[in-house]
């Protein structure tokens, strides 16, 4: 598929999305969350967006984005590159609402989940991603396993899915919410696996050798 027929079949995709209200949330205000790329060959997939994400209507703009994107700089590639050529998904893209135990945004429900399936098919059969970038629990689950953070983050697996095969390389949840960086053993883990995803995005061209030599010598 070409560049420009893909942008169109985006385009397309993204105005339906934004029409869907197959969960009926309580909030009639809360509508779903668009990617801004148009052209990509890589995907990130998180768990859902968070309150903050819903007022300025971009993936990854609250605090946890602004730590994706510093994990982000040290794999060799800024905020508004990767907006532009990396497509931003989710498990669910309509805001939750706040967690009952009132830590962090709830975790979407098995049938919202189901429910909100459909458009991440829909775009990995568009896309058919080289690489997928799993963000969290939730988004590892749906394509790897339920084993420990600390046996899946760190490597690069190879996996099945309805738009073909990707690399997919895991990483935690940035939400402050997880406490799981805070140990240095798996702190190393995420060096290790911003350090292949930084090769990753270099082979595909998000961003240049140099840029990510620079970034290896600043980390």
């Amino acid at each position: 598929m070409s560049r420009a027929s893909l942008a169109e079949r985006l385009e397309a995709h993204c105005a339906q999305l934004a029409a869907c209200r197959r969960c009926a949330l309580e909030d009639p205000a809360v509508v779903p969350i668009l990617s801004e790329a148009r052209a990509p060959r890589a995907m990130l997939i998180g768990q859902a967006p968070g309150k903050v994400e819903i007022a300025s209507r971009r993936p990854f703009a609250g605090r946890a984005g602004k730590t994706l994107f510093r994990w982000l700089e040290r794999a060799g590639v800024d905020e508004g590159t990767f907006r532009e050529r990396v497509y931003i998904a989710a498990i669910t893209r309509c805001y939750p609402g706040p967690s009952p135990s009132g830590r962090g945004d709830r975790v979407p429900s098995p049938r919202e989940r189901e429910m909100c399936r459909r458009w991440l098919d829909a775009e990995l059969r568009l896309i058919r991603p080289a690489l997928l970038i799993l963000v969290g629990r939730l988004a590892i689950d749906a394509f790897l396993d339920t084993r420990p953070l600390s046996e899946l983050v760190g490597g690069a697996h190879q996996v099945e899915h309805v738009g073909g095969s990707s690399l997919a390389i895991p990483l935690p949840h940035p939400s402050g919410a997880s406490s799981w960086v805070n140990r240095p053993a798996n702190r190393a883990l995420l060096d290790r696996a911003l350090a292949r995803l930084g090769d990753e995005l270099a082979r595909l061209g998000v961003t240049s050798a140099a840029r990510r030599g620079h970034a290896r010598r600043s980390a």
